[in-house]
């Protein structure tokens, strides 16, 4: 293409198409030497760049007097800068390959929740070794101002369970400190006294939802859990040897624990439209019950604070603990506890019951006492002592 001078030095332009749009517009250039060598650059389009004449004067001059780059040399630092960026293993970017991976998909949604509101917008563009203790304190003092411990501890477990995940694919270094968890108190037990379980189960059999009721009944039956009622299928139901399968309970190996009659009894008059035994109206596993099974505890005038489902858990532990039938290891087993310490919670249900037993050993002793003085007064009184 032929050179156009302009008026001003060192300055002149070539024709060509414009980009986006029909006609010609000015690809501008600027000469100058430099270090002995004539250099010659492209400064900008006509219409693109806005350049003009004037503006790319302005460029040579400094480009002479070294103010300012070239665009090759930007384009190049560009480059590099996206290399850089490429080579960062943000938090953002591990979030990313920690979902893309497939790791501990069960509770996605949930971690997808805590990453949105607390992790990304605090530590997103950092790298973990760039976050510093200070960082993680003021995010959980934040939290624990308007969030219960749980969830800040759920939380901060999720940015170490990140980190820990570039770790081990070896994407980046771990953090230089230790993340501090907020302390929880898991031995809140919820228990309902014999008038509130009696009220329960009446409203419960005035219910016309399909689902709600009998998995409240199965919860007090078999002390499953929520998330095991909702995974539970016809297939995991041994009715011929009665056991019940329960799926990766909370994290866990397989286990199995006793079909007991009541259970038994409301599963054979349960409806099977589905793989699924509390399947959704499609015949999909249900995830979430918690309007129909709220209206039952309301309806039950059951306490604000009890949990529908996982308080009848409490409950069926809370009765075998105080009956004083059951031991604590026997207990732990059916609750599918993975250590005794989780089942410590109700360990003062079965002292009560052990109490009872030793103070009615106490009025049988008192008893025998009692009537052998009986007999000896009885005896004295005979001889005429």
């Amino acid at each position: 293409m032929k050179r156009i001078k302009t008026t001003y030095p060192g300055v002149f332009y070539r024709e060509s198409k414009r980009i986006g749009h029909r006609g010609l517009e000015r690809v501008y250039y600027i000469v100058f030497k430099k270090d002995g060598k004539v250099i010659e650059e492209k400064v900008g389009r006509q219409y693109v760049d806005d350049m003009t004449p004037a503006r790319a004067a302005a460029i040579r001059a400094d480009r002479i007097e070294g103010k300012r780059k070239s665009r090759k040399q930007l384009r190049e630092e560009l480059q590099e800068q996206k290399k850089a960026e490429e080579s960062r293993w943000t938090i953002k970017r591990l979030w990313d390959a920690y979902r893309e991976n497939g790791t501990n998909l069960k509770g996605m949604k949930t971690y997808k929740s805590q990453y949105d509101l607390w992790i990304g917008p605090s530590f997103g563009e950092k790298e973990p070794s760039g976050i510093i203790q200070l960082d993680v304190d003021r995010l959980r003092i934040r939290m624990s101002k308007i969030k219960k411990p749980q969830t800040v501890k759920h939380a901060l477990s999720l940015l170490r369970r990140v980190v820990n995940f570039g770790i081990r694919k070896g994407y980046c270094a771990g953090l230089t400190f230790k993340i501090e968890m907020p302390t929880v108190n898991n031995s809140k037990t919820e228990d309902l006294t014999a008038a509130q379980l009696k009220r329960l189960l009446k409203i419960i059999g005035k219910s016309e939802h399909p689902q709600a009721g009998p998995m409240m009944l199965m919860a007090l039956y078999t002390g499953m859990r929520r998330g095991e009622l909702f995974r539970l299928r016809w297939q995991d139901i041994d009715f011929e040897r009665g056991f019940i399968r329960l799926l990766d309970p909370k994290g866990g190996q397989d286990q199995v624990i006793p079909l007991n009659i009541a259970a038994r009894t409301l599963l054979e008059k349960h409806p099977r439209a589905s793989e699924y035994v509390f399947a959704g109206k499609t015949g999909e596993r249900w995830f979430d019950i918690r309007k129909a099974v709220n209206k039952i505890k309301t309806d039950a005038g059951l306490p604000e604070d009890f949990r529908p489902l996982h308080g009848l858990r409490h409950v069926y532990a809370s009765m075998l603990a105080s009956s004083g039938e059951v031991d604590m290891y026997t207990l732990q087993k059916l609750l599918t506890h993975k250590s005794p310490q989780m089942t410590q919670r109700y360990a003062h249900l079965r002292d009560d019951a052990m109490k009872r037993a030793a103070d009615l050993a106490g009025k049988l002793i008192s008893g025998i006492q009692t009537t052998a003085q009986v007999k000896e007064k009885e005896k004295k009184e005979i001889i005429g002592e």
